[in-house]
């Protein structure tokens, strides 16, 4: 199955969850009148799109069908579908260069709660940057859960990366020290460090981020030169609340969004990039090792729309 094909597959409960019910409305209304909008609305926050993104949509619908309030499922379809365009702005992502790295050691540190995928992202990333031929170190800094390391390492083997960890209880820290340190040392292209999965509210944790940074930057005064921010894409606001958390802290770069494939609320991804300033970068797709996909805004929408 071709990356196009997995993205429809894994969008195909958002995509009945919106388009479903948009085409029901449709055939069950013969003009777009304030009910109907107000049955739009919901269909819209109930996909997770969010109050913000869904006032804007609607404002447009509105306003573009305000001489012609009587459209079929295929033109009201064709609507929405620039509206989600607009929202995610029209711009994508070039693919080809998204898993190239400009400068070695290409350090990205990767943060986010417990539960989001967060090892398995990491393990997915280490693939793809292995397929575009880099030699990857991925750093086991989460220290604190020995099934952590253990299910990393079973990624690190299945991606071909190199790992390094310290025994349980180490300081977090001195794994990252280790790890970049060697990636100097031996020429590694890049570096993916593992952190502890942590609650952003938790203070003392979010300070632990920062000294890893500190850390890595006395070996490497630029980097790290991704912080990517693993969110759940069924957690709705709290994945929003995540995001700003930990850019507080850390400074968050990029977004991974996970489990997309198992939720009806994939307008997440709308709402995200809709209201803050944090790119998605990257969605989860599946459970297999190239299930990682860099985030296209134009693949994205057109998967969504055929479901």
């Amino acid at each position: 199955m071709g990356f196009f094909e997995k993205l429809k597959q894994g969008l195909s409960k958002t995509h009945t969850n919106i388009f479903t019910k948009v085409n029901r409305l449709v055939n069950s209304k013969s003009t777009i009148d304030d009910d109907f909008i107000e049955q739009l609305e919901e269909i819209l926050l109930g996909s997770d799109v969010g109050v913000q993104t869904t006032e804007i949509m609607i404002e447009n619908i509105k306003d573009r069908v305000k001489n012609d309030k009587y459209l079929d499922a295929d033109e009201l379809n064709s609507l929405i579908k620039d509206e989600l365009q607009m929202v995610l702005g029209n711009e994508a992502r070039d693919d080809s260069v998204s898993f190239k790295v400009d400068k070695k050691p290409y350090i990205v540190v990767i943060v986010g709660v417990n539960g989001v995928g967060k090892t398995t992202s990491i393990g997915k990333l280490a693939f793809n940057y292995k397929n575009e031929g880099h030699s990857v170190l991925i750093a086991a800094a989460d220290t604190f859960r020995a099934a952590a390391n253990e299910q990393l390492e079973t990624w690190a083997k299945r991606a071909g990366a190199e790992i390094i960890q310290l025994k349980s209880g180490s300081d977090p820290s001195a794994v990252v020290y280790n790890a970049v340190n060697s990636a100097i040392s031996n020429n590694f292209d890049v570096v993916l460090i593992d952190t502890a999965g942590r609650l952003h509210t938790k203070v003392n944790l979010m300070e632990e981020l920062k000294k890893i940074r500190r850390v890595i930057q006395k070996l490497i005064p630029d980097a790290p030169h991704e912080v990517l921010l693993v969110i759940d894409a069924t957690t709705g606001q709290n994945g929003l609340n995540q995001a700003k958390e930990f850019s507080n802290a850390i400074g968050v770069t990029g977004l991974i969004l996970t489990k997309l494939d198992g939720t009806a609320k994939g307008g997440i991804v709308l709402r995200i990039s809709n209201e803050i300033n944090i790119p998605v970068k990257y969605i989860g797709v599946g459970e297999q090792v190239d299930d990682l996909q860099v985030f296209n805004k134009k693949n994205f929408i057109s998967a969504l729309i055929e479901g």
